[in-house]
């Protein structure tokens, strides 16, 4: 087989790589389960070419991330349940319906009466969804609908927005603020008591991440990013101390942590003066 712009070519090969007899071993021997974590850390090599505004290597993480689509799609066909045609049936209905504005007869509507079209209509199907899997037909709960399946950091913002859309949330970012002070402040007792209470530190240090990010959220920053930008922040930051320690032929393992706090210092002090 040869490359190819038409999807027809993906899905043929696909299916090539999960023939018995003839495909690809290791093809073969996965399953959904195994193939879940490839498909998140496609996603996040997605996002990674976004922020870098590469987009180059955007179109080959983009085509890594449809063949998880192919991929999940052929192991369905597999087991009698759907193919890849009917994953393009279901997301084409799915912007079809949610989107009457442009496909039906809700006429032009203003950004805000978009979103809330949208939000309406999602809950409708999550309802409706709810009362196929339940045959008590029982309305679903606010936060059903998160996928447990999806990154802690990204769950807990959308656990947060759902709960919010009910009216369980703080009137503002320094009311987040606060709590966060709070949790700070059950680490610190958690700390005091030493390793006995080490289950406990570590359920207060969850609650203090939960806490950042719904104070992201009312900062209107999306927590990904923001931790991403801050990853990329450090890996400079401490690339630049590396850099500062071979000019002098050390390394960091023969650096004290003074030292290296100090070159720290300075390269976030270089930074700001670059971004004047």
């Amino acid at each position: 087989m040869t490359a190819s712009r038409d999807i027809a070519r993906l899905i043929e090969l696909m299916a090539a790589l999960r023939t018995p007899g003839s495909g690809c071993p290791w093809d073969l021997e996965q399953s959904f389960a195994t193939i879940a974590p490839y498909t998140i850390e496609e996603a996040y090599e997605v996002a990674e070419a976004i922020a870098r505004g590469d987009l180059e290597d955007l179109r080959e993480e983009l085509g890594d991330l449809l063949l998880q689509v192919a991929f999940h799609a052929r192991m369905a066909e597999e087991a009698g349940a759907f193919d890849f045609g009917d994953v393009v049936h279901a997301i084409t209905a799915k912007l079809v319906r949610r989107h009457p504005h442009v496909f039906g007869d809700a006429g032009a509507l203003p950004v805000a009466a978009v979103n809330e079209l949208w939000d309406r209509i999602k809950g409708e199907e999550k309802a409706a969804r709810a009362a196929r899997k339940h045959t008590g037909g029982e309305r679903a709960e606010t936060l059903a609908g998160v996928p447990t399946g999806l990154p802690a950091l990204a769950r807990a913002l959308k656990l947060q927005e759902q709960a919010g859309k009910v009216g369980f949330d703080w009137n503002d970012a320094r009311a987040v603020l606060a709590k966060i002070r709070e949790e700070a402040d059950e680490i610190e007792s958690a700390l005091a008591l030493g390793q006995a209470e080490r289950n406990r530190l570590a359920e207060e240090v969850g609650d203090l991440l939960f806490a950042v990010v719904n104070l992201a959220r009312h900062a209107g920053a999306d927590p990904e990013t923001a931790l991403r930008a801050a990853n990329a922040k450090f890996e400079r930051r401490f690339a630049a101390i590396e850099r500062a320690l071979a000019a002098r032929g050390k390394s960091p393992q023969q650096s004290t942590l003074t030292e290296m706090d100090a070159l720290w210092d300075a390269a976030k002090a270089a930074e700001r003066e670059e971004n004047k």
